[in-house]
């Protein structure tokens, strides 16, 4: 399956470096150029896109909202 399209501007390239797997929703970490990006999906998703530590993978990032902090 290729992707030919997406309307999502935030794209990061990059390997998944850690599955912290659950009985229902699993936490996938990507390392990719710009950090560590974490991903919370479902543990039947990883299964059937046979995700595993060193696949490479696309995370898009989409929000109506991203907060701020001062520090």
């Amino acid at each position: 399956m290729a992707i030919q399209a997406i309307n999502v501007r935030n794209q990061f390239k990059g390997k998944i470096k850690e599955i912290i797997e659950g009985p229902v929703l699993s936490e996938v970490d990507v390392e990719t150029p710009a950090g560590t990006v974490t991903s919370v999906i479902t543990t039947r998703s990883i299964k059937e896109l046979n995700l595993g530590v060193g696949s490479e993978v696309i995370a898009f990032v989409k929000s109506t909202e991203v907060s701020i902090a001062k520090l």
